[in-house]
């Protein structure tokens, strides 16, 4: 009996250790510098800085998160769907697009957890913010010379929102152009002749957890295929519990230049 409660009591301290570090996983705070070329990248912007942040949820946004992004000087900030979710008040909400707005202009797609609210509520609060909601739209930067940016982004395509099509259309042609969708499944609607250079995403939580290395989604990371760059994010917040293993949260400082 001795050997045995021995036994069980080091199972319940691993048991215990094991929930803390999952613990520690979904509250970590990282940004990840990634640096990313273009042989098309329009040479007139030099380096533009993007601050990407998806799946925020309950989270409040850490002030040590807003400083490392201030001190690498981001130029704009996308959030990838997934601001708030059922249950989250709308003072949190404000917060943390309050915190964002601090690092220059913000860009926001919709989520499907953002329609668990008044979203039309959301949406006010969003423009009353200072907020640019790309909803199966385009916002368009041009320098001096004329060459242009181009971020598209299309509604959430988990509750069938999404207009892919409209969004294209906003577009227009030529420019350089980035898609901002919260579910990485517009991969699948996506043609080479689109010419969209970069997709950012999340949704997917990086799998949140992985037992024994398996999770019904890979982790987030950056992935150059035939059509267009993928970025899917493990994102910053969680969803149902609030433990992570084997994706830790993470938010994203991209460096986009010519090379």
């Amino acid at each position: 009996m001795g050997y045995l409660f021995i036994v069980v009591i080091i199972f319940i301290i691993l048991i215990i250790g094991l929930v803390a570090y999952m613990f520690k996983e979904a509250f970590a705070n990282r940004v990840i510098q990634m640096d990313v070329s273009f042989s098309d990248f329009p040479e007139t912007f030099g380096e533009v800085k993007l601050f990407f942040i998806s799946d925020i949820h309950k989270r409040d946004i850490s002030d040590q998160i807003i400083q490392e992004v201030k001190n690498l000087k981001a130029d704009i900030v996308i959030i990838g769907g997934d601001l708030v979710e059922k249950g989250v008040p709308f003072e949190k909400v404000r917060s943390n697009l309050l915190k964002l707005k601090t690092l220059g202009d913000v860009l926001f797609v919709w989520g499907n957890n953002d329609y668990e609210v008044d979203y039309r509520y959301l949406d006010a609060l969003l423009l009353d913010c200072g907020v640019q909601i790309l909803d199966n739209t385009a916002a368009t930067f041009e320098s001096a010379e004329g060459e242009r940016l181009i971020f598209m982004g299309i509604d959430d395509i988990g509750v069938k929102r999404d207009r892919f099509d409209l969004a294209l259309g906003d577009a227009g042609e030529g420019g350089f152009k980035i898609l901002v969708s919260h579910n990485p499944k517009v991969i699948d609607m996506i043609e080479k002749e689109h010419n969209i250079r970069l997709v950012l995403s999340g949704h997917t939580h990086g799998g949140q957890i992985h037992i024994l290395g398996y999770s019904p989604y890979e982790k987030g990371k950056l992935k150059v295929l035939e059509k267009t760059t993928l970025l899917i994010s493990n994102g910053y917040g969680t969803t149902a519990l609030p433990l992570r293993l084997g994706a830790k949260a993470e938010t994203h400082l991209i460096t986009l230049k010519k090379g």
